[in-house]
């Protein structure tokens, strides 16, 4: 028979419940004073905590308490917590409203017979990147990250344009707050954790789903806090604290030689988006669909190749209508680029100007204002052949989605 000490708001009620379910309750305390009690003893000789998990209950000092007295933490987790949990290798985590037979069955358990290590799935890094003349990177970062996201998947959307950073505009958000800049910097020290990106993140709630957003620097001229050394460092924390990380970078991929002198290296302003490109595991290339915007992207497509070798390139022809291009706007774009590139692989996205000027007034991604519009349908088809299919959403979170309320669509546009 295990012995238990439970910490839940509901303590006293689970403990009696337990003892009913045949396991055998030490104490019964509330879960911020665990840590203290923990000091004076209170754990030795116990096998299991239930412990109501939470920001300030779950922590590294409480977890390297129970492993010095060798006892077992059962987490009780609501929302995003879980995820919390399995950051510190906790598992399985039991609903917070668990009762108690369902957690004596995980107290009385056989153990598992041990398995080889497998090393843990990391996030993936998508790093949006376009040649210059407004192709629609952000639009497209936001729009990626919005259909990631649906089915409850953990993403990030990142703005480490060092030229022209837009997403927090593009979706209403304050930029004098702490961002990818204050994210960096901690990377930088080692103190960037799970824990403290969701601290400085901004969530965006998106139809079915969120969006974890580190907004950019808000005046251009702050470029040197986004070293190459720090923004590495940044994306590869967020690999532990998102499934799928979206950074929208900048265009220029000149690594600024003339300001390195002899002696040492000086700051360099693109060193973001190169930083970016090179730890993505995909990277989504954009092209404005109109004579120019091919030209200069075939001029700017050999330069990121040879920044990022053979990493794998998704190539999108945005802003496709058949103005610029005559009526084969397509099969224009399709034939030039493979003549002059090599590309066989395009996704198209249509231009639609009214949905566009409708995300931008409400400050929100197009899925959200104008879910039936032909732009998030070729975004949701591109994300779902060439990132991740869409995930089913599990009972628990669809019930959860019937209760959150339910965006305004903008007058004028097609409501879902």
């Amino acid at each position: 028979m295990p012995t238990v000490v439970v910490a839940a708001s509901r303590a006293a009620q689970l403990a009696d419940d337990l003892i009913r379910a045949g396991v055998s309750v030490r104490a019964a305390v509330a879960p911020e004073h665990v840590l203290a009690g923990a000091a004076q003893g209170l754990l030795a000789g116990v096998d299991a905590l239930v412990l109501e998990a939470g920001a300030h209950t779950l922590t590294a000092e409480l977890v390297q308490a129970c492993d010095g007295f060798g006892v077992r933490i059962v987490p009780l987790c609501a929302g995003d917590d879980a995820r919390r949990a399995a950051a510190f290798g906790l598992a399985p985590a039991l609903p917070a409203d668990a009762d108690a037979w369902a957690i004596a069955e995980i107290l009385t358990a056989p153990a598992a017979a041990p398995s080889p290590a497998v090393p843990a799935q990391r996030g993936q890094v998508i790093t949006v990147w376009g040649a210059h003349g407004a192709p629609g990177r952000s639009t497209l970062a936001i729009e990626i990250a919005s259909e990631l996201s649906r089915g409850g998947r953990r993403v990030a959307l990142v703005d480490a344009d060092t030229h022209a950073p837009s997403l927090a505009l593009l979706l209403g958000l304050a930029d004098e707050g702490p961002g990818f800049a204050v994210a960096c910097r901690q990377a930088e020290r080692g103190t960037l954790d799970p824990a403290e990106l969701d601290r400085i993140c901004t969530a965006v709630p998106v139809r079915d789903g969120a969006m974890s957003v580190l907004p950019g620097i808000n005046r251009p001229a702050r470029w040197p806090e986004l070293s190459e050394r720090r923004v590495s460092a940044a994306l590869e924390a967020c690999r532990d604290w998102a499934e799928y990380t979206v950074v929208d970078a900048a265009a220029a991929l000149e690594s600024d030689e003339e300001i390195v002198s002899d002696l040492t290296d000086g700051p360099r302003r693109n060193a973001a988006t190169l930083a970016a490109l090179r730890a993505a595991d995909r990277i989504v290339a954009v092209l404005s669909a109109d004579p120019v915007g091919v030209a200069r992207f075939l001029r700017g497509h050999s330069e990121l190749r040879a920044v990022v070798g053979a990493a794998p390139i998704s190539v999108v022809a945005n802003k496709v209508r058949p103005g610029a291009l005559g009526i084969d706007a397509r099969g224009q774009i399709r034939r030039t680029l493979e003549r002059f590139a090599g590309i066989r692989d395009v996704w198209f996205v249509p231009h639609d100007t009214r949905g566009v000027d409708a995300a931008l007034l409400a400050a929100r991604p197009m899925a959200d204002i104008a879910p039936k519009s032909a732009l998030p349908l070729a975004v949701r088809r591109f994300a779902a052949d060439a990132i991740a299919p869409p995930r089913e959403l599990t009972r628990a979170e669809q019930r959860k989605m019937k209760t959150r309320p339910r965006v305004r669509v903008a007058e004028g546009v097609a409501a879902p």
